[in-house]
């Protein structure tokens, strides 16, 4: 027999993006539910954490909820940069506990969360998207909605489903442990490149505060057929520097995950369909992270579908101002990250030694908006005048060729 459930709304996925267009949705008073698989939420890290105060800030994140970084050093095989500032600008977020903040927040709004509930097909009814199908403990559960939010991540669950888009054909793959160290700098991060570390990709070290860290490595696929799981093991192994500074290393927790790398996908809308976090391709590849995106966009989808909802109007036209603004805050920025990306990943060694003198030139409140991918052209050319070296040109010329001019 199967289960009846009406709402308002239903989200697929209790990540940041999920909860968070709960959040819209139940403070607009409409109903709403969100489909967890797992038997928790925020029960399997699946990212690095990376993030930026001010956007935590901005989202009332407390502070307990991340660790603050405010030096960023950087690793080739024969060099070695490291960018301070004054005050810390990014942070490592506990996963766990940031995300469940979120669910706490959506459910005082109002929002529902059933866990342990798999999507498993479609609703349609002449060809429109009604809800979706679902089982929780061998049980059958239908929810039946006005409009329903994929927030499924990398997998893209419902608009896979729905045959209206393909897989993701480029992604990085991240593998991580978080562990014990004997010694850390907790508010410094450290990112390494070279074939050392990974073949078209990169290796990290990020503090969570005392005596914790996370280290992980990210492979672009498919550049490169490598198991970032086995280069995980042999790093933690050989312990190349910085790693070598970090004394005994004991993991207490295996973190994987995918992320896209191809940047938005082509429509993140349907009729009765949004589409948000990484199964819209919301991501920042540089620095793996797309958290702050998630939970951003994730609230717009939220207001922008309860209002549809509140028409009677859960059109892809009514839907558009959704998309329309995603695209005009972030499209052209991931557009010209994943063209920056891709040009890391084909470095060699040698290269990525000169590509460390580059950033090198930057102040540390460059770099960060360099590797925030806040590509906006006035940033850009004010970077090229700034460091008129001709590598630094060549760099910059790769954004500049991604028509930025909207987001001067």
């Amino acid at each position: 027999m199967v289960k009846n459930y009406s709402y308002d709304i239903v989200i697929v996925g209790g990540g940041p993006a999920g909860l968070s267009a709960a959040w819209g949705v139940a403070k607009k008073g409409l109903s709403v539910a969100v489909l967890e698989r797992d038997e928790a939420i925020g029960q399997y890290v699946r990212t690095s954490g990376v993030t930026w105060i001010k956007e935590a800030q901005s989202f009332g994140i407390p502070a307990e909820c991340y660790n603050e970084i405010r030096n960023y050093a950087f690793y080739s095989p024969n060099n070695y940069v490291i960018k301070k500032g004054q005050t810390a600008h990014a942070a490592v977020l506990d996963v766990r506990k940031t995300y469940q903040f979120l669910a706490y927040e959506a459910a005082a709004k109002g929002a529902d969360i059933f866990l342990r509930t798999s999507a498993t097909d479609v609703i349609q009814n002449n060809g429109r998207l009604v809800g979706v199908k679902a089982t929780s403990l061998k049980e059958e559960l239908q929810f039946d909605a006005k409009l329903v939010i994929d927030a499924s991540g990398f997998y893209s669950v419902v608009g896979r489903t729905l045959g209206i888009v393909p897989p993701w054909k480029r992604f990085g793959a991240g593998a991580e442990y978080e562990a014990y160290v004997d010694n850390v700098t907790p508010d410094t991060w450290h990112l390494m490149v070279g074939s050392q570390y990974s073949p078209a990709g990169y290796a990290w070290v990020f503090p969570l505060g005392k005596n914790k860290v996370r280290i992980g490595v990210g492979v672009g696929k498919p550049n490169s057929q490598a198991d970032a799981s086995k280069l995980l093991v042999e790093l933690v192994q050989k312990k190349p520097r910085p790693l070598d500074s970090l004394g005994r290393i004991v993991p207490i927790e295996f973190h994987y995950g995918l992320i896209p790398n191809e940047g938005l996908r082509q429509s993140t809308i349907s009729d009765g369909l949004i589409m948000v976090g990484d199964s819209a391709g919301q991501a920042n590849p540089l620095v793996l992270e797309g958290i702050r995106y998630a939970i951003e966009f994730g609230r717009k989808a939220g207001d922008i579908g309860a209002e549809c909802v509140s028409k009677g109007d859960t059109s892809r036209k009514s839907l558009q101002s959704y998309e329309d603004a995603m695209r005009k805050s972030i499209g052209s920025k991931i557009a010209s990250a994943i063209k920056v990306q891709y040009r890391w990943l084909d470095l060699s060694d040698s290269e990525w030694d000169k590509e460390l003198e580059i950033i090198d030139e930057l102040s540390a409140e460059e770099f960060l908006d360099f590797i925030k991918a806040d590509f906006g052209m006035a940033n850009m050319f004010k970077l090229a005048a700034h460091h008129p070296k001709l590598a630094l040109r060549q760099l910059f010329q790769i954004i500049k060729n991604t028509g930025n001019d909207k987001e001067a």
